[in-house]
């Protein structure tokens, strides 16, 4: 697993050079008698939301939070043009992710901020895409939480499951700076838990696995992709999706039997039946129940809808939604 750390100093430097400088080929810089290329319009500062969690750890620190940040490169080193292509569809929207990912990290280094990232790094598997992110995972402290996108291949081609995931896992896992199935981390007495929900699901091994971290007695931050269903919030999504899902997990039956199926389908793309992957099964009832239950856990952190959102989870928790980083959003949060 990656695990090379820079300073601020290093860093600045690898986001000038390695960073930027690593091709993408396809796009087109003006050109700019200074620097030799002009920034893409539309770069603003870096927006961080402050929040306060209190949660008994310590001593008060800061982390950054940010989600979302959907890397979009690829090269001729994956020897597949498909990749190429898809990299310059996507990167107009999420091209922006590296701009202000940079500076969230320029941030953490200054201030010595924990960094925690909460899914969709990258926004397909290429070699591209993940040399960039191993090179952001080599700066700051990070600790991250796998997302849908970790694991995607050309981005809603196929039916994504777990053995769509299998065939990536171990590629993508060389090059984040921890385990993406379930992890832990303690800072200043505070238990940091991050699980893979990316498909709408927990698995039993993960029940276990949580049970564990409750018995260690340390104040608990959640991490994890999908947001949990919570009232409000999932209005919010039927309202602005339209009806078709709410892109949450542990949905109750009765609301998913309401969702739509979309009346056009893009072409080359297979629909997959969302009701299907996002109806909660056995383990995920388990998971989220005992989760809730647990007065040790402090807070939930989460990403996948790309904007933010904050309501209770829990007696004791509050869940964080965090909009996405190409959008040049995330938290600084005090922990304390």
């Amino acid at each position: 697993m990656m695990n090379a750390m820079f300073d601020r100093k290093t860093f600045l430097s690898v986001s000038a050079s390695t960073l930027f400088a690593s091709a993408i080929g396809a796009y087109k810089w003006e050109e700019d008698s200074s620097r030799g290329r002009k920034r893409l319009p539309g770069f603003r500062p870096l927006s961080l939301k402050q929040i306060r969690i209190e949660a008994g750890a310590e001593r008060a620190f800061r982390a950054i939070h940010v989600s979302d940040t959907h890397l979009v490169r690829a090269d001729r080193t994956d020897n597949d043009p498909r990749k190429v292509e898809l990299a310059a569809r996507r990167y107009p929207e999420m091209g922006f992710g590296e701009h202000y990912l940079t500076q969230a990290i320029d941030l953490a280094i200054s201030d010595g901020s924990l960094l925690l990232h909460t899914g969709d790094m990258i926004d397909f598997v290429s070699n591209a895409n993940l040399k960039l992110a191993e090179c952001y995972f080599g700066t700051g402290d990070w600790f991250v939480a796998a997302g849908n996108h970790e694991f995607s291949k050309y981005v809603g081609e196929a039916k994504e499951d777990a053995k769509y995931k299998s065939d990536s896992f171990a590629r993508v896992s060389a090059s984040y700076p921890n385990d993406l199935a379930f992890c832990s981390r303690v800072v200043n007495g505070i238990n940091f838990v991050a699980a893979d929900n990316v498909y709408y699901n927990f698995t039993f091994d993960q029940i276990e696995r949580m049970e564990a971290e409750v018995k260690k007695g340390l104040p608990i931050i959640f991490m994890c992709h999908v947001p949990f269903y919570t009232p409000a919030h999932y209005a919010h999504q039927m309202e602005l999706g339209k009806g078709l899902c709410s892109y949450q997990i542990g949905v109750p039956d009765r609301l998913v039997n309401t969702w739509r199926k979309p009346q056009n389908i893009i072409k080359g793309e297979e629909w997959q039946d969302r009701r299907v992957q996002q109806r909660a099964d056995k383990a995920t009832v388990e998971f989220i129940e005992y989760l809730k239950a647990q007065t040790l856990v402090k807070a939930v952190l989460c990403g996948h809808c790309h904007e933010f959102w904050e309501e209770r989870f829990s007696p004791t928790a509050i869940q964080y939604v965090c909009s996405a980083t190409y959008k040049g959003d995330g938290y600084d949060i005090c922990i304390c």
